[in-house]
């Protein structure tokens, strides 16, 4: 049974690895070497398991076919490589925090991307209001 379970995930991580190289080579142009860590931003402690998604950005912002996810580990840490310079939509999402997002210029050889997840924000409702107004003085 263990021998099962190492072998899939032997699989899916060489799939991974195919899905990087074929991103990389549909631009055949220079790759990048990319490098994240999420953290939260109260205390600047990592956060692991988080989803951190990549979606290749057409030139007018519009967001291209194909998607790569990657886990992070126990430190708050991945990486990529041969990730083609150009546009690059991240986003983060783990657990107990507000998913992240944002678009970064893939310009260099190597680039760090620190992510600080924010716990979600408290919530409003219009009812709260009213029921001030029925307590009685």
């Amino acid at each position: 049974m263990k021998r099962n379970v190492l072998l899939a995930m032997a699989v899916a991580i060489a799939g991974l690895g195919v899905i990087g190289l074929t991103w990389a080579q549909d631009d055949e142009g220079p790759t990048s070497s990319l490098k994240f860590v999420v953290v939260r931003d109260t205390d600047g402690k990592p956060v692991r398991n988080a989803e951190v998604v990549l979606h290749p950005v057409k030139r007018k912002g519009k967001q291209d076919k194909g998607e790569l996810d990657l886990k992070t580990d126990a430190d708050g840490k991945t990486s990529m490589d041969g990730v083609p310079y150009g546009p690059l939509r991240v986003q983060v999402l783990a657990p107990h925090f507000q998913t992240f997002g944002e678009d970064y210029e893939v310009d260099k050889p190597e680039l760090e991307i620190t992510v600080k997840l924010k716990h979600p924000g408290g919530q409003y409702s219009v009812y709260d209001n009213h029921a001030e107004d029925k307590k009685p003085q």
